[in-house]
């Protein structure tokens, strides 16, 4: 007999940055301050607004301290933002100077890949784990929270499958900085749920307790929410996903967009998993998006309603 004790999960809504960056059409910014508003109005409470990269690589960001200087200083909501370097954090923490909100969490990226790793922030493997480790120390001791990604975790655009063996060893030299999470990111969308269940069990039993897991899926190949729920029975409770299903690579070949959030909670919520996301004014609010977009966003739950 099948039995199931539901554990509540957290999302972290990452469709201000990861579901707009690779946005053909810039995306004006009191179009993203209103859907970061839609977003805590349906229970986001963690968000990734903006990253700190060249606005050369990836234009739709170039506004990123103008989206969180005006962010709603709300006690109950973490802001995020990536950085790929030293100098993405000290932006980060200039958000805070003056007496401002700003920024109140950095999420550092490594690539397990060195191909995709140079493509994507000009770091081999080895490179990124000692840029990774020094933005850890300095966001820290700075005040600044820090949690960390290893994307390409289950595969690379250029190099294809990447060695569990490769992503568990970045994962245990950076565990030793204390991040705040370690998140696995399928950044092409080519992972399956064996091989998610498996990685993140390994993991598990890496990180014995001492740093939360988090996941990121993408859906290239429509596998995403499957893998979702392979991490959740595998013990993750921590999950990205994008209203819509908005989101991709600026720097991977054919990647398509993130987990959608709507779908994710819809499967969820009726397992009896709590998510704390109100699903119906989720929908509304991809609805509302899709307007500023001029098209209808990829949200399987959005469109079937």
């Amino acid at each position: 007999m099948y039995t199931f004790k539901p554990e509540p999960i957290e999302l972290v809504e990452v469709g201000p940055r990861d579901g707009l960056q690779n946005e053909p059409d810039i995306v004006a910014t009191v179009d993203k301050l209103a859907l970061i508003g839609d977003m805590l109005g349906y229970g986001a409470r963690r968000l990734e607004v903006a990253s700190f990269v060249h606005p050369q690589r990836v234009p739709q960001m170039a506004d990123a301290e103008a989206v969180i200087a005006a962010l709603p200083d709300r006690a109950d909501a973490t802001y995020i933002g990536l950085v790929l370097n030293k100098r993405g954090v000290m932006r980060a923490l200039a958000t805070r100077e003056n007496g401002r909100r700003g920024i109140d969490q950095v999420g550092c990226v490594i690539v397990a890949s060195d191909t995709f790793g140079q493509k994507n922030q000009g770091q081999t493997i080895a490179e990124g784990i000692a840029e990774n480790r020094a933005m850890l120390r300095f966001a820290k001791a700075e005040g600044m929270r820090a949690q960390v990604t290893i994307s390409a975790a289950f595969g690379c655009p250029f190099e294809g499958a990447v060695e569990p063996a490769t992503v568990l060893r970045i994962a245990e030299e950076l565990a030793a900085e204390g991040p705040e999470e370690i998140a696995l990111a399928d950044t092409i969308g080519v992972g399956t749920p064996a091989q998610v269940g498996s990685l993140f069990e390994r993991l598990g039993k890496l990180l014995d307790g001492r740093i939360p897991m988090r996941c990121h899926f993408h859906n290239t190949r429509g596998t995403g929410i499957a893998n979702a729920w392979a991490a959740y029975q595998s013990g993750v409770r921590i999950f990205d996903a994008s209203l819509g299903g908005l989101g991709g690579c600026p720097f991977a070949p054919k990647a398509t967009g993130n987990i959608a959030t709507e779908d994710l909670i819809y499967m969820m919520e009726g397992s009896g998993v709590a998510t704390g996301i109100d699903l119906d004014a989720a929908i509304a609010a991809n609805h509302r998006f899709a307007e500023v977009l001029g098209r209808e966003l990829p949200s399987m739950v959005a469109r079937a309603a």
